[in-house]
Protein backbone atom coordinates (compact mmCIF):
# COMPACT_ATOMS: atom_id res chain seq x y z
CA UNK A 1 0.00 0.00 0.00
CA UNK A 2 1.39 3.38 -1.10
CA UNK A 3 1.82 5.79 2.07
CA UNK A 4 -0.09 9.25 0.70
CA UNK A 5 1.19 12.85 1.85
CA UNK A 6 -0.24 15.90 0.80
CA UNK A 7 1.33 19.69 1.11
CA UNK A 8 -0.59 22.85 1.54
CA UNK A 9 1.11 25.63 0.93
CA UNK A 10 -0.40 28.37 3.13
CA UNK A 11 0.66 32.10 3.26
CA UNK A 12 0.63 33.42 6.94
CA UNK A 13 -2.28 35.78 7.09
CA UNK A 14 0.23 39.39 7.17
CA UNK A 15 -1.99 42.44 5.36
CA UNK A 16 0.83 43.21 2.44
CA UNK A 17 1.99 39.59 2.17
CA UNK A 18 -0.76 37.76 1.04
CA UNK A 19 -2.53 38.14 -2.78
CA UNK A 20 -0.67 40.78 -3.61
CA UNK A 21 -1.74 41.36 -7.29
CA UNK A 22 -5.41 41.83 -5.69
CA UNK A 23 -3.94 43.75 -3.46
CA UNK A 24 -3.62 46.44 -5.89
CA UNK A 25 -7.03 46.72 -7.19
CA UNK A 26 -8.66 46.30 -3.23
CA UNK A 27 -5.74 47.10 -0.82
CA UNK A 28 -4.42 45.26 1.87
CA UNK A 29 -7.40 44.38 4.13
CA UNK A 30 -9.62 43.46 1.37
CA UNK A 31 -7.29 41.62 -0.13
CA UNK A 32 -6.36 39.67 2.94
CA UNK A 33 -9.99 39.34 3.56
CA UNK A 34 -10.46 36.99 0.78
CA UNK A 35 -7.36 34.97 1.25
CA UNK A 36 -9.33 33.55 4.76
CA UNK A 37 -11.77 32.97 3.00
CA UNK A 38 -9.86 30.71 0.35
CA UNK A 39 -8.02 29.17 2.93
CA UNK A 40 -11.07 28.31 4.46
CA UNK A 41 -12.22 26.72 1.57
CA UNK A 42 -9.20 24.64 1.13
CA UNK A 43 -9.34 23.46 4.65
CA UNK A 44 -13.28 22.58 4.47
CA UNK A 45 -12.26 20.39 0.94
CA UNK A 46 -9.15 18.46 3.10
CA UNK A 47 -11.44 16.77 5.46
CA UNK A 48 -12.91 14.02 2.67
CA UNK A 49 -8.58 13.77 1.52
CA UNK A 50 -7.42 10.43 2.87
CA UNK A 51 -3.57 11.18 3.07
CA UNK A 52 -1.17 12.65 6.15
CA UNK A 53 -1.66 16.53 5.55
CA UNK A 54 1.61 18.87 6.09
CA UNK A 55 0.89 22.58 6.21
CA UNK A 56 4.07 24.65 4.94
CA UNK A 57 3.66 28.12 6.30
CA UNK A 58 5.33 30.67 4.59
CA UNK A 59 6.99 32.28 7.62
CA UNK A 60 5.90 30.76 11.24
CA UNK A 61 3.74 28.46 12.42
CA UNK A 62 0.53 30.48 13.72
CA UNK A 63 -0.68 30.18 17.47
CA UNK A 64 -4.08 30.51 16.21
CA UNK A 65 -5.32 27.79 13.83
CA UNK A 66 -8.62 26.91 11.80
CA UNK A 67 -10.28 24.46 13.50
CA UNK A 68 -10.38 21.16 10.71
CA UNK A 69 -11.19 18.26 13.02
CA UNK A 70 -7.99 16.64 11.18
CA UNK A 71 -4.70 16.09 12.11
CA UNK A 72 -1.75 18.18 10.41
CA UNK A 73 1.77 18.13 10.80
CA UNK A 74 3.51 22.28 10.43
CA UNK A 75 6.41 23.24 9.00
CA UNK A 76 7.96 26.34 7.81
CA UNK A 77 8.48 26.88 4.42
CA UNK A 78 12.28 27.64 3.17
CA UNK A 79 14.08 28.66 0.73
CA UNK A 80 14.96 31.83 -1.17
CA UNK A 81 11.98 31.15 -4.14
CA UNK A 82 8.54 29.67 -4.90
CA UNK A 83 10.86 26.67 -6.55
CA UNK A 84 13.16 26.34 -3.81
CA UNK A 85 10.74 26.16 -1.31
CA UNK A 86 8.81 23.60 -3.11
CA UNK A 87 11.43 21.34 -4.18
CA UNK A 88 12.79 21.55 -0.22
CA UNK A 89 9.20 20.51 1.31
CA UNK A 90 9.41 17.52 -1.24
CA UNK A 91 12.52 16.73 0.10
CA UNK A 92 11.61 16.96 3.98
CA UNK A 93 8.36 14.89 3.28
CA UNK A 94 9.67 12.34 1.02
CA UNK A 95 12.78 12.13 3.88
CA UNK A 96 9.74 10.90 6.32
CA UNK A 97 8.82 7.76 4.42
CA UNK A 98 6.33 8.97 1.72
CA UNK A 99 5.66 7.06 -1.82
CA UNK A 100 3.12 9.87 -3.18
CA UNK A 101 2.89 13.12 -2.36
CA UNK A 102 1.39 16.16 -3.82
CA UNK A 103 1.57 19.34 -2.98
CA UNK A 104 -0.98 22.44 -3.54
CA UNK A 105 -1.73 26.28 -2.50
CA UNK A 106 -4.74 27.60 -1.22
CA UNK A 107 -6.01 30.01 -4.27
CA UNK A 108 -7.81 27.42 -6.02
CA UNK A 109 -11.62 27.78 -5.14
CA UNK A 110 -12.95 25.19 -7.76
CA UNK A 111 -10.75 22.34 -6.38
CA UNK A 112 -12.54 19.36 -5.00
CA UNK A 113 -11.74 16.17 -2.98
CA UNK A 114 -12.07 14.85 -6.41
CA UNK A 115 -9.15 16.46 -7.96
CA UNK A 116 -6.53 15.24 -5.30
CA UNK A 117 -8.18 11.72 -4.83
CA UNK A 118 -7.51 11.37 -9.30
CA UNK A 119 -3.66 13.08 -8.59
CA UNK A 120 -2.88 10.16 -6.23
CA UNK A 121 -4.86 7.84 -8.57
CA UNK A 122 -3.12 9.12 -11.52
CA UNK A 123 0.63 8.81 -9.58
CA UNK A 124 -0.05 4.87 -9.19
CA UNK A 125 0.61 5.44 -13.15
CA UNK A 126 2.71 8.19 -13.86
CA UNK A 127 5.81 9.90 -12.45
CA UNK A 128 4.58 13.14 -12.40
CA UNK A 129 0.57 14.74 -11.83
CA UNK A 130 0.06 18.03 -12.86
CA UNK A 131 -3.18 20.35 -12.60
CA UNK A 132 -3.04 22.93 -14.66
CA UNK A 133 -4.92 26.53 -14.06
CA UNK A 134 -6.03 28.60 -16.60
CA UNK A 135 -3.19 31.16 -16.15
CA UNK A 136 -0.50 29.33 -17.70
CA UNK A 137 0.80 27.87 -14.07
CA UNK A 138 -0.65 25.10 -12.02
CA UNK A 139 -2.38 24.99 -8.83
CA UNK A 140 -0.99 21.02 -8.02
CA UNK A 141 1.72 18.82 -8.76
CA UNK A 142 2.37 15.16 -7.43
CA UNK A 143 5.63 13.58 -7.25
CA UNK A 144 6.76 10.06 -6.94
CA UNK A 145 10.36 11.00 -5.53
CA UNK A 146 12.16 14.62 -5.75
CA UNK A 147 12.71 15.79 -9.28
CA UNK A 148 15.02 18.50 -8.55
CA UNK A 149 15.15 19.63 -12.35
CA UNK A 150 11.41 20.75 -12.16
CA UNK A 151 12.26 23.67 -9.17
CA UNK A 152 15.29 24.99 -11.28
CA UNK A 153 15.50 27.87 -13.94
CA UNK A 154 11.04 28.25 -13.96
CA UNK A 155 9.90 31.82 -14.78
CA UNK A 156 7.90 31.70 -11.68
CA UNK A 157 4.63 33.49 -11.80
CA UNK A 158 4.00 33.76 -15.19
CA UNK A 159 2.03 31.93 -18.01
CA UNK A 160 5.26 29.91 -18.66
CA UNK A 161 5.03 27.75 -15.40
CA UNK A 162 3.56 24.94 -17.15
CA UNK A 163 4.92 24.74 -20.31
CA UNK A 164 8.60 24.68 -18.86
CA UNK A 165 7.47 22.07 -16.23
CA UNK A 166 6.38 19.62 -19.13
CA UNK A 167 8.90 20.00 -21.06
CA UNK A 168 11.46 19.47 -18.44
CA UNK A 169 9.81 16.31 -17.33
CA UNK A 170 9.83 15.09 -20.77
CA UNK A 171 13.29 16.20 -21.19
CA UNK A 172 14.24 13.65 -18.51
CA UNK A 173 11.53 10.81 -19.75
CA UNK A 174 9.43 11.33 -16.91
CA UNK A 175 5.67 10.11 -17.66
CA UNK A 176 3.06 12.83 -16.92
CA UNK A 177 -0.22 12.72 -15.81
CA UNK A 178 -2.95 15.66 -16.26
CA UNK A 179 -5.72 16.34 -14.07
CA UNK A 180 -8.43 19.00 -14.43
CA UNK A 181 -7.89 22.70 -15.57
CA UNK A 182 -8.92 24.86 -13.27
CA UNK A 183 -9.18 28.76 -12.16
CA UNK A 184 -6.33 30.56 -9.34
CA UNK A 185 -7.73 33.53 -8.00
CA UNK A 186 -4.68 35.84 -8.32
CA UNK A 187 -6.06 39.49 -9.22
CA UNK A 188 -9.60 40.90 -9.06
CA UNK A 189 -10.60 39.53 -12.63
CA UNK A 190 -10.24 36.27 -11.07
CA UNK A 191 -12.26 36.80 -7.85
CA UNK A 192 -15.25 38.80 -9.60
CA UNK A 193 -16.39 35.57 -11.21
CA UNK A 194 -16.42 33.42 -8.23
CA UNK A 195 -17.41 36.15 -5.45
CA UNK A 196 -20.89 35.25 -5.20
CA UNK A 197 -20.25 32.25 -4.08
CA UNK A 198 -19.01 33.59 -0.95
CA UNK A 199 -21.35 36.56 -0.02
CA UNK A 200 -21.81 35.69 3.58
CA UNK A 201 -18.47 35.42 3.94
CA UNK A 202 -17.84 38.88 2.87
CA UNK A 203 -20.28 40.32 4.45
CA UNK A 204 -19.44 38.76 8.59
CA UNK A 205 -17.56 41.07 10.33
CA UNK A 206 -14.54 38.55 10.62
Amino acid sequence: MNKNALIIFQKNEIPGKVKTRLAASIGDESALKIYRILIQHTHSILKEIVADQFIFYSDFIPEIRIESGRIVHERIQTGKDLGERMRNAFETVFSEGYDHVVIIGTDCVDLKPAHIQKAFKKLSQNDAVLGPALDGGYYLLGLKKLIPEIFEEIDWSTNQVLNQTKSKLQELNFSIGIIDTLSDIDNIADWEKVKGRFDSELNSKH
